[in-house]
């Protein structure tokens, strides 16, 4: 009998293990969220993921924020445009950066300006090579617009790249997607 007993726990840990080593994890380091000014509906949240197995970030939602997409900035032309995205590749051991510039996280109809030292929640949700999804939660801290990457991981300035919003975009870019303005 304790031999059974023995190898059905051996079974049961394999199986446990096995399938363990199959979900991917992902770790996201060194979150922020651009803290926005009176009127602002928009801002973007940036960090980086690194993904145990291939895996793909999918989507995120955030209580702070009516809409919560995956976006992509890019030069086009001499002119930088921004564009949802279905979702984002996770090499298995790569780090990707969602950075000012490029992709991040977009939160949109803000619920409430969002102040610096603040806490910004997010949900990430991922999906491994077989469509499975899982989510993870993020506490992001948000950062006081002039501090951007700079606090973070030293990439300084944190505006969007070389680019420089025009007056009255609210300092996520001059890319025309801002949202309505506060009343």
């Amino acid at each position: 009998m304790r031999a059974f007993i023995f190898s059905l726990a051996l079974v049961c840990c394999t199986l446990v293990g096995t399938a363990a080593a199959q979900s991917p994890v992902v770790t996201v380091s060194e979150p922020w969220v651009r803290a926005t000014v009176a009127q602002q509906m928009a801002t973007g949240a940036f960090m980086r993921l690194s993904a145990s197995h291939d895996a793909r970030l999918v989507a995120a939602s955030s209580p702070v924020a009516g809409v919560t997409e995956i976006h992509e900035m890019s030069m086009v032309n001499d002119v930088m445009r921004m564009r949802a995205v279905a979702g984002l590749d996770l090499p298995a051991g790569r780090t990707v950066e969602l950075r000012p510039g490029g992709y991040h996280v977009m939160l949109m109809d803000l619920r409430q300006p969002l102040n610096a030292g603040e806490r910004v929640a997010i949900t990430l949700v991922f999906e491994d090579r077989a469509q499975r999804r899982f989510t993870q939660q993020v506490e992001a801290p948000v950062r006081a617009l002039g501090m951007g990457a700079a606090a973070g991981h030293g990439h300084g300035g944190g505006g969007m790249g070389a680019h420089t919003p025009p007056a009255g975009h609210g300092g996520h870019g001059g890319h025309g997607h801002g949202g309505p303005q506060r009343p």
